[in-house]
């Protein structure tokens, strides 16, 4: 996740030209080229091995009770398209997986299910990557864009004799992979928190000029996972309603605590984008105040000059005295000048005196 202080990565997608056949790839650029991981298991055993060809994977389908195959990395299309002949990957299916812009969704088709997902990047650049999960009797094909995600935890428990997800099948797996992204979310929204307590702390105690730009960065940060956690409720409840043929009841349930995840989410991430939009006006407030104090401190300085300007420019007019005994007869006395300043002091001294018992210097 970006942090403060560092421009916001902005990544430009290929487009789909317009009226271009339905399966179409287009790659990005500087994707990298996939790599290919096995684990296939049951509960007698497991294996994990990189593999160079797609068509090897074939054997691992019929040898394992279940196969997960992760692909990190989309910029080899003759890949791609081999991994979609021995899996039975729709077209359409595919186009979305090298399209990083698609949203979660659900899709089912006649030989598995398509899960797309959005998942917090371990890179620190983007915000989230996409994930492509295809579901089937006896696998599990994920796609990522980049190496590096949050299944560590899975393979873990993959990797212990004893482990439920050992006994169960594909369908319990599909089910862990999708809990590892959204469980990967809560990380991210405490950062998120510790951020905003700083923010709040900063914006009571000592509020800098880049205080707001600070404001807006975790703000858009909230927006950006508003928009990638929120599709993921959809997404659950069309696996609980609609998967039958893949997902059994026994799964369900845990999807479901997979729903009340994403529920969690998304209040937490209301309240934080409450809280900056709360910072903001604070922030606009205590501005304003200091502002104000500062016009008051000004407006008491100018308003306590203004008879003492008064004053001086009367006794600087420098009408003859010898002319009429009525044009400043002060100036011929000798202590005219004392008297002037005394008449000033004492107009100031009043003024101060006034304006501290109405209490305008607190």
């Amino acid at each position: 996740m970006s942090r403060h202080g560092r421009k916001r990565s902005r990544r430009q997608h290929r487009r789909k030209a317009a009226g271009a056949a339905p399966g179409t790839l287009h790659l990005e650029p500087d994707a990298p080229r996939p790599v290919i991981r096995v684990i296939a298991y049951g509960p007698e055993g497991m294996i994990e091995e990189d593999v160079q060809r797609p068509a090897e994977l074939a054997a691992y389908l019929e040898a394992w009770p279940v196969t997960w195959i992760n692909v990190d990395g989309l910029g080899d299309e003759a890949t791609l398209w081999a991994l979609a002949e021995v899996f039975g990957l729709h077209r359409l299916a595919l186009e979305d997986v090298v399209s990083p812009g698609q949203r979660p969704k659900v899709e089912a088709y006649d030989d598995c299910l398509f899960i797309v997902a959005r998942m917090p990047a371990v890179n620190g650049h983007e915000e989230t990557e996409q994930l492509g999960l295809f579901l089937g009797k006896s696998f599990v094909l994920t796609f990522q864009e980049r190496p590096g995600d949050c299944f560590d935890g899975v393979r873990a428990r993959i990797r212990q004799g004893s482990a439920v997800i050992r006994r169960s099948g594909p369908d319990y797996l599909a089910y862990a992979l999708v809990d590892a992204v959204i469980d990967a979310y809560f990380p991210v929204l405490e950062q998120v928190h510790d951020e905003l307590e700083l923010l709040d702390e900063e914006v009571l105690e000592s509020p800098q000029r880049d205080t707001v730009s600070k404001i807006h960065e975790a703000k858009h940060r909230l927006q950006a996972l508003r928009r990638a956690i929120g599709p993921h409720r959809e997404a659950i409840n069309s696996l609980l309603r609609d998967s039958a043929d893949f997902v059994r009841p026994e799964t369900s349930i845990y999807l479901r605590d997979c729903y009340d995840h994403l529920i969690r989410l998304s209040e937490r991430v209301e309240v934080y984008r409450e809280q900056c939009a709360d910072l903001l006006s604070i922030y606009l407030t205590i501005v304003s105040n200091r502002m104000n104090e500062v016009m008051k401190v000004l407006t008491i300085i100018a308003t306590i000059f203004i008879p003492l300007s008064f004053i001086a420019g009367l006794y600087g007019m420098n009408f003859n005295p010898e002319i009429s005994r009525w044009n400043m007869p002060e100036l011929n006395w000798v202590l005219g000048y004392p008297f002037a300043l005394a008449v000033m002091a004492g107009t100031a001294g009043v003024l101060v005196f006034y304006f501290w018992r109405k209490g305008w210097f607190d």
